[in-house]
């Protein structure tokens, strides 16, 4: 067997874990690294008070990029001045109307943050929890013990796509741990233990710009890291809490461990908290600007007990 083709639990047998780093009973990972005087000093990056959302719109017109086989979201009203002209709903006291709505969707259908036990190999999840545990629905490490901690401290942008001088990397496109390195180090912006790292590539744009058929092509893939052993060590010695792009899975979308090699390493190994499909273009653009490539990172999962993982709507705020 080509070493390219190992199982996974051979690709990383001696790569770095952070299990029982915080305790046999830890479910929220590396966000341990994030208490009050990371988020008092993160605080202080906020220089102008610009607020910057980074979540995809749920129910856009234009569509929603979505992982092939999940559904999209599915949004109707329940109540609205319809009701009230058709006479099948009456006004409250002194002539008080109002609409409502109903939402269903997939958790992980827009901008989402992953739990700890979303995904694993060797039949255990995050912190050595069992694979067992998921059964109908996540005992341990879900998203909801994420959403009791919340995301909050120094986010750190590196743009991949800008550092190339492209508009987006390509599907299937490669970057590596070192060229993370040169990026940071071209942007003049330092990674520091309990920072939150966010990746552009640009690639949800090619689909609001292009269109679905050229952003899934004949076969959906994406740009992503190239997952080697080299990659959770970096992560490791960084100490990074947090990983979120600009792409669906946040994996490479071909080759070796596609689409499954970072969640393993990362993830399940590390404690390493995914946030995926991220709007990065705007926050780019700011950065860019004023050559300030840090920010207050904040996002909050929805407190869903059991979930794999949440919608969110992030904020960078500089």
């Amino acid at each position: 067997m080509d070493e390219t083709d190992q199982p996974l639990e051979a690709m990383l047998a001696d790569a770095p874990k952070n299990w029982g780093r915080w305790g046999d009973d830890d479910e929220i990972g590396a966000l341990n690294l994030l208490g009050p005087t990371e988020v008092v000093r993160a605080a202080r990056l906020v220089r102008t008070g610009q607020v910057l959302p980074l979540g995809l719109g749920i129910g856009d017109a234009r569509g929603e990029p979505i992982l092939p086989g999940r559904a999209p979201s599915l949004r109707l009203n329940t109540q609205d001045r319809g009701h009230y002209l058709a006479g099948k709903a009456r006004p409250l006291a002194g002539g008080f109307e109002y609409a409502d709505d109903f939402l269903m969707m997939c958790p992980q259908g827009s901008t989402q943050v992953d739990a700890l036990a979303h995904a694993w190999y060797g039949d255990q999840v995050w912190n050595g929890y069992p694979a067992a545990s998921t059964v109908g629905s996540l005992q341990k490490a879900s998203v909801a013990a994420i959403a009791a901690h919340g995301l909050v401290g120094r986010g750190v942008l590196l743009d991949i796509a800008r550092h190339r001088g492209v508009g987006n990397l390509d599907r299937d496109e490669v970057f590596t741990v070192e060229e993370l390195d040169a990026v940071a180090a071209a942007q003049g912006v330092e990674l520091r233990p309990g920072d939150m790292l966010l990746v552009r590539t640009g690639w949800l744009g090619v689909y609001y710009r292009e269109g679905p058929e050229a952003f899934y092509g004949d076969r959906f893939t994406e740009p992503g890291m190239l997952a080697t052993p080299a990659v959770p060590e970096w992560f490791r010695a960084q100490d990074i809490v947090a990983y979120g792009t600009d792409t669906i899975t946040n994996e490479l979308g071909t080759g070796p461990y596609a689409g499954t090699g970072l969640h393993a390493a990362l993830m399940r190994n590390l404690g390493v908290v995914f946030v995926e499909m991220l709007a990065l273009d705007e926050l780019a653009e700011a950065c860019a600007a004023d050559g300030v490539w840090d920010f207050l990172f904040v996002c909050s999962p929805l407190r869903l007990h059991g979930a794999t993982g949440s919608p969110v709507n992030p904020l960078a705020l500089r």
